[in-house]
């Protein structure tokens, strides 16, 4: 019965070895597509509404920023999905929704603008490789 352990564990570990390269990939590409979402927000002349109070575009930035670094540090930030969710859509304190006000436009959902943005940019991306 020994055996058949050792050799499920070396199994398990030999494909663990093989999945690794593509996590890298993953997370590297995850990081990547983040950072263009910050640079985004940041470069932007858009005012960002977080709990009732409207921020320019720089403090904006830097407070996702923060929320990006909590979230990768526990590994909670699989996709740049995942950081539109959790870092991007509400507050994490009160719950309110965040939204962007870009010039003389109507407020929408910070999740809805950045969302549009991730496809923007993959479909930049897949041009530029294709």
């Amino acid at each position: 019965m020994w055996i058949v352990r050792l050799l499920a564990a070396a199994m398990c570990t030999v494909g663990l070895a093989d999945a690794m390269p593509a996590l890298a990939q993953d997370a590297a590409r995850t990081q990547a597509e983040v950072r263009q979402l910050l640079d985004f927000v940041g470069a932007s002349s858009c005012q960002f509404e977080r709990n009732g109070k409207w921020h320019d575009a720089g403090p904006a930035r830097s407070h996702l920023e923060r929320k990006y670094d909590y979230l990768r540090e526990r590994k909670l930030v699989p996709n740049a999905e995942a950081f539109i969710a959790r870092a991007a859509t509400e507050s994490s304190l009160s719950g309110k929704p965040y939204r962007a006000r870009c010039g003389d436009a109507q407020p929408i959902p910070s999740a809805r603008w950045l969302s549009t943005e991730l496809k923007r940019v993959r479909v930049a991306q897949k041009q530029s490789t294709s």
